[in-house]
């Protein structure tokens, strides 16, 4: 069973608040934390610990982006 986390939680991960870096799309939460692009927990006019599933239609690339960060588990 995948680790489940509210909307809370999510927003905690925000590179803010706690050093974890955290979105989630489609209900799936990734660690960005390692990632360049959301230093501080902003990548471009996207904040982390938040939910970017409605936000990624704006983005000129696709959901594969995804594919090439860690799963930590999924929003309840």
């Amino acid at each position: 069973m995948p680790n489940l986390y509210t909307q809370q939680q999510l927003a905690l991960r925000n590179g803010q608040d706690r050093e974890e870096v955290w979105v989630a799309y489609e209900g799936v939460i990734y660690e960005v934390t390692d990632s360049r692009l959301w230093r501080d927990g902003k990548h471009y006019e996207h904040w982390a610990g938040q939910d970017l599933t409605a936000e990624l239609k704006d983005a000129p690339h696709t959901e594969t982006v995804f594919q090439k960060f860690e799963v930590v588990g999924r929003l309840v």
